[in-house]
């Protein structure tokens, strides 16, 4: 039988809005990232998605979605959401904004509103892996789901990592 995993805002979130999700516990390792949870779970790090928190040039943070084997263009990012300059917010200020821990950052339930950027070709997967709102813990959904419940706005900013 499933390890059961407590519920965070996140599950929350997903289940008083009758959303479908598996549940897909793992072994956390410092640092180790989607590539990481792809290959203990046995999923293409492609699908599993990495929820990332940035702020443009006024400090006003931003939550980018992208695969997990692909890292973020700043500079197309900034371009195409009318920004000046995107950047990464450190883990202190990421922690504050998203009520999460790094490493157990998920887009859903976060702490403030901010607006949600998804890399396009993610909506074009059948179902993706996304954290589930702890280290450790990663849900399995439709990716549709982060624009009906997120209103994601579809970007185009992937590099090869």
């Amino acid at each position: 039988m499933a390890k059961h995993v407590s519920e965070t805002p996140a599950t929350q979130l997903l289940k008083a809005n009758k959303i479908a999700f598996t549940e897909h516990p793992y072994e956390y390792l410092e640092h180790g990232g989607a590539q990481h949870s792809a290959q203990v779970l046995g999923f293409d790090p492609f699908t599993v998605v990495k929820t990332l928190i940035m702020q443009d040039q006024d400090a006003k943070p931003l939550v980018v979605l992208m695969h997990g084997n692909r890292k973020v263009s700043t500079k197309n990012l900034a371009r195409q959401i009318g920004a000046k300059s995107v950047e990464p917010c450190t883990p202190e200020v990421a922690n504050r904004n998203s009520g999460y821990l790094v490493g157990g950052t998920s887009p859903f339930g976060t702490r403030k509103s901010m607006p949600v950027y998804i890399e396009e070709t993610i909506l074009d997967l059948p179902k993706i892996l996304i954290n589930g709102g702890r280290r450790g813990y990663l849900v399995g959904l439709d990716p549709q789901v982060c624009v009906q419940l997120l209103s994601a706005k579809k970007v185009q900013c992937a590099l090869a990592e």
